[in-house]
């Protein structure tokens, strides 16, 4: 089955292609296909996972060769796929989960006229996923990213016919093609190094590179990863992306393709492994992004733009963890499947309660939904628990395993990373209990349209499948270092590093954090009354409220210098380039029109020219004889 992997990318491709060919004949039954497709990519994945249980720990990369791809005589480069327990993470996740928001998406997408088109623009996001996990090489790795790119745009401006919905898309296209710029950098730079863009040459050579060209490298890779990612200084395009279909916000915002930029720096392990400069630049962009996170999301009222600043919160962690270097690798994944659950979860839940809600965001509108919506509040509870990571819960196992490494080392960064580390737990616990509080408690703040009611079997099944791994996959992949052992072959093996505080001093005091954090959630949003329009605030407040005014940064730092470029470039293409051709042209002209003035059609007017011709022509004759 590991051979014929390319199966995982064909299907939902093909099914993709199906479904926008089709056109509207497919209306009827075009989101089965789309399901159909997602289900059978798991079940391949699934099949090419327990085989690959079978081998031995140093068996378990297979390499599957597609087709001649670049045969040139500088870059001659296959088109193939690495199938390892790192890609296999992602095919397992990205299938499974994706499959659930596929389910969940025929009853959500139920009375929209374009839901085959929106089944076939999530097909091409998983394929487009899948390849870009499944690659063997950046460049082919580049196809998929840049697919996952497209499919988002589509799936985020959706209903482009609202255009704030089609002003996102286009923010979050031109936000992560900014990070794109590093990823073509990245491999320009590989191919002058090594001559070579494949994993294998390029990591097999990058011990001989030098810490300069590692570095440079890294640092690129870093770029493209915060583009992707929504990592800081390029996070600003998320919270506007979900103004798209909630379960676009499941799938891509979640699970998925924000993660890639983690994905990416932990495949390129060997190269971060000989640039210590780069991994702390990770290590320190993924600290002020979950502590930047957190602040947003304690002062959003909308509740998925609220869940959007806690993945970037999340995917901070995540970074941190992939920049610590070899003891963080596996952590940073174990963190990003154990989030795939519970905050796809916590999602589908937010979908659930627009669904029924009149599509109402505005949390300060809610409270008092989990005597109408048990399923969901359950479902939702189980997730909110778990990235709070209280015990036995998955965040417990995986964010505060990434916790425990950040507090270790030498110097200052165990302090500097391990502090924010801890303090975002205590903001994490915070703003997610808020969120949650909210929701579900206190009084009811509806308005009278509002009759609010549990979803739809199609809908809630998916959460509650996605509840229970939240509850206990952590558990499950932790006992016995099960998934440390798991991606052994590609992280390699790490000796345990005791940090700089006993572990049970740093599991009691973010635990003692955590549970501050709930409380002071239940005093200020459980108990009392939630005022039904946003206070004005302090002006801490109002800036994480407006994104720490990250639009108006970016419009400074990059839009406003690139349009003075612009038109400082257009203004010298037309003064002095086309300027100097023109009046060279005109100068031209008005030696053409001269002469043509002298083409006047009289023969005595050209006999009398030839007359004082000759008279010249003898004077000269005569002056020079004398």
């Amino acid at each position: 089955m590991l051979s014929v992997t390319w199966l995982l990318i064909a299907v939902p491709l093909a099914s993709a292609l199906v479904l926008l060919l089709a056109g509207r004949r497919a209306d009827a039954y075009g989101h089965w296909v789309g399901v159909g497709a997602s289900a059978a990519a798991f079940v391949v994945g699934l099949i090419a996972f327990v085989q690959m249980l079978g081998l031995p720990g140093e068996e378990r990369a297979t390499s599957v060769h597609l087709f001649s791809w670049i045969p040139g005589a500088e870059l001659n480069l296959d088109a193939g796929l690495l199938v390892d327990p790192l890609s296999m993470t992602f095919v397992l996740l990205i299938t499974f989960v994706g499959t659930l928001i596929h389910v969940y998406s025929v009853a959500y997408m139920e009375h929209d006229p374009d839901r085959r088109r929106f089944f076939a623009y999530l097909n091409l996001f998983v394929a487009a996923m899948l390849l870009l996990v499944l690659a063997d090489s950046f460049l082919l790795l580049f196809v998929g990213w840049e697919g996952v790119g497209l499919a988002s745009y589509l799936l985020i401006g959706f209903w482009n016919q609202r255009n704030e919905y089609a002003t996102a898309a286009n923010k979050a296209f031109i936000a992560n093609r900014i990070g794109d710029i590093g990823l073509i950098i990245a491999m320009g730079l590989m191919f002058s190094a090594f001559g070579a863009v494949d994993f294998a040459t390029v990591f097999d050579a990058a011990p001989e590179a030098t810490a300069a060209q590692l570095t440079a490298i890294g640092l690129m890779l870093l770029l493209a990863a915060c583009g992707k990612s929504a990592q800081f200084p390029l996070q600003s395009w998320l919270g506007d992306a979900m103004a798209g279909p909630t379960p676009v916000s499941a799938l891509i915002h979640a699970a998925t393709m924000v993660t890639a930029g983690v994905y990416l720096i932990v495949r390129s392990a060997p190269i971060f492994n000989g640039a210590p400069d780069a991994q702390v630049v990770v290590a320190l962009v993924g600290a002020v992004t979950l502590i930047l996170g957190a602040l947003i999301g304690m002062a959003k009222d909308d509740l998925k733009k609220a869940l959007a600043a806690s993945t970037m919160s999340q995917i901070g962690y995540m970074m941190l963890a992939a920049g610590l270097g070899p003891i963080g690798y596996a952590f940073a994944i174990f963190h990003l499947v154990t989030h795939g659950f519970f905050k796809a979860g916590m999602f589908l839940g937010a979908g659930s309660v627009m669904h029924a809600m009149n599509d109402q965001v505005n949390m300060r509108r809610f409270g008092a939904l989990r005597g109408a919506m048990v399923v969901t509040w359950v479902t939702f509870g189980l997730g909110w628990l778990a990235i709070l990571g209280l015990p036995p819960f998955s965040g417990f196992y995986s964010k505060d395993k990434i916790i425990e490494a950040a507090f270790v080392g030498e110097g200052w960064q165990p302090w500097v990373l391990g502090g924010a580390a801890l303090v975002g737990a205590g903001l994490t616990a915070f703003y997610m209990s808020r969120l949650f509080f909210m929701t579900f408690h206190g009084k009811a703040r509806w308005t009278d349209d509002q009759h609010p009611h549990e979803s739809p079997l199609l809908m809630t099944v998916p959460m509650i499948i996605l509840a229970v791994g939240s509850a206990f996959l952590g558990l499950i992949l932790a006992s016995g270092d099960r998934f440390t052992h798991w991606l052994e072959p590609v992280t390699g093996h790490v000796e345990h590093h005791e940090p700089v505080l006993p572990v049970p001093v740093l599991i009691g005091a973010t635990l003692v954090l955590v549970i501050a954090g709930v409380v002071l959630a239940w005093l200020k949003y459980g108990r009392r009354d939630v005022a039904q329009e946003a206070p004005t605030g302090s002006l801490a407040a109002i800036t994480a409220r407006n994104d720490f005014f990250q639009d108006s940064v970016n419009r400074a730092a990059l839009q406003r210098p690139g349009q003075h470029l612009t038109r400082t470039l257009v203004y010298l293409d037309a003064t002095v380039v086309d300027g100097a051709v023109n009046k060279q042209a005109r100068g031209w002209a008005g030696l053409g029109e001269a002469s043509r003035r002298l083409q006047n059609g009289q023969v005595r007017s050209y006999a009398a020219t030839m007359l004082v011709g000759l008279v010249i022509v003898a004077l000269i004759i005569v002056v020079g004889g004398l």
